[in-house]
């Protein structure tokens, strides 16, 4: 057996179904759950039509490198969107599709990290994080590196924070922008500060960037890191490389359809391990693929539903504490009010606490927030925080936030 396989830690949903267990919440209370980011607004009706009307597609070995209709989609849609020319993306040589960007965020590591010198090499990822990226990093033989994320830095990584020791050992940096699960949204700013320090210590930037198309400004979309290279003249994308997907875009997690672009020397080298590791896109998902990245009407339909669910759902819950609407994302990143009367376990955190009474108190579930972070540099910014995944249809959404509102109550007496 790979023998990094035991550094891996139990995934964030093993571990709440262990807090749950044994616990009977009331029988009169239906089960919401808000703790996992899997959309639950319609899939579009065109891509399930697409796929039907490719179903022939099924008895053909797809290529890993995709058709080329859906690679010339994909940049059509990147240049449209992130505001870079045309001609500046080359569909054959920066864009690859990929089977959902959990499989894209993993493999890449495997793919980039060079674990064969003298000195271990690092990766470099936010903290709380998407834990794919902590295990892509462990069983690529890389050290993870923490950047704390917390309310004092507007949950954006602190990365003037990182040693100079470690961007020199930096192979790969993972950002995800907006961040899960604070929605946090990095600016241009904090894009060239990276895109310098990826130069001067040559690491390669993986810019997980699958909440791109959920804000709620219309006029302020979320930075690319495409978008911000190419305005500092680097227009051949060098150390970046971007993931985007459908599954929150276009509702349709199920489909496993996504797609990486930028540093073309750095797409050929995944391109080649790509065609060995056997994750090519079926044809009729590309072909359902290319009808969803080239409408928008769906997307922002879509925008519109989580914005409706936001603002009834922090109107009722600012009643009892503080709670802030993200930028982007469809998450609230909750702090616990300080004056909850928390019944703690031995050693138990505030957060795994406070989700573990609310089920037995109103049989909603979400998150505990230490569960998507390492304690790290003596802190755990995830403790003390819950996430809660604001992706269940409005009515539950106004449900749960009167459910939480009567349990802060409760706990304030």
């Amino acid at each position: 057996m790979n023998p990094n396989l035991h550094y891996l830690h139990p995934y964030p949903f093993e571990k709440l179904a262990k807090l749950k267990q044994g616990i009977t919440p009331p029988p009169d209370k239906a089960h919401i759950a808000l703790s996992i980011g899997e959309p639950t607004h319609p899939t579009p009706h065109f891509i399930q039509e697409t796929l039907l009307a490719h179903i022939q597609g099924l008895g053909v070995y797809p290529t890993t490198k995709g058709i080329l209709e859906l690679r010339m989609a994909i940049a059509g849609w990147l240049s449209k969107r992130f505001q870079i020319p045309a001609d500046a993306l080359n569909p054959d040589t920066q864009i690859l599709p990929v089977s959902g960007t959990r499989e894209a965020l993993f493999s890449f590591a495997q793919c980039v990290v060079d674990a064969s010198g003298n000195e271990k090499p690092v990766v470099v990822m936010p903290n709380p994080f998407y834990q794919i990226y902590e295990g892509a990093a462990l069983l690529a033989g890389a050290e993870p590196y923490f950047v704390n994320t917390t309310e004092a830095t507007g949950y954006l990584p602190d990365f003037d924070s990182v040693p100079e020791a470690i961007w020199r050992r930096c192979q790969l940096l993972y950002i995800c922008s907006p961040g899960n699960p604070s929605g946090a949204v990095m600016n241009q700013a904090d894009h060239e500060k990276l895109l310098g320090l990826a130069d001067k210590y040559d690491f390669i930037i993986a810019s997980d960037e699958c909440y791109s198309e959920l804000y709620d400004d219309e006029a302020k979309p979320p930075l690319g890191l495409l978008e911000t290279a190419y305005r500092m003249g680097n227009s051949a994308f060098k150390r970046c490389v971007v993931f985007h997907s459908l599954s929150k875009r276009s509702n349709a997690p199920g489909l496993r359809s996504g797609f990486v672009a930028g540093d073309a020397k750095v797409l050929q080298h995944y391109f080649q391990y790509r065609t060995y590791q056997g994750c090519a896109m079926p044809l009729l998902t590309q072909h359902a693929s290319i009808r969803a990245w080239q409408d928008e009407q769906h997307v922002l339909e879509n925008r519109r539903l989580y914005r409706d669910k936001f603002a009834a759902f922090i109107t009722i819950l600012s009643e009892t504490c503080v709670v802030n609407k993200p930028p982007a994302g469809f998450y609230i990143w909750l702090k616990i009010p300080a004056h909850c009367k928390l019944d703690l376990l031995p050693g138990e955190t505030t957060d795994c606490a406070f989700a573990r009474q609310l089920f037995a108190h109103e049989n909603l579930t979400v998150l505990p927030g230490s569960y998507l972070s390492r304690e790290f540099d003596g802190v755990n910014p995830g403790a003390g925080h819950v996430r809660i995944a604001l992706v269940a249809p409005l009515d539950e959404c106004i449900k749960a936030a009167h459910r939480i509102k009567d349990f802060l109550f409760l706990l304030g007496k």
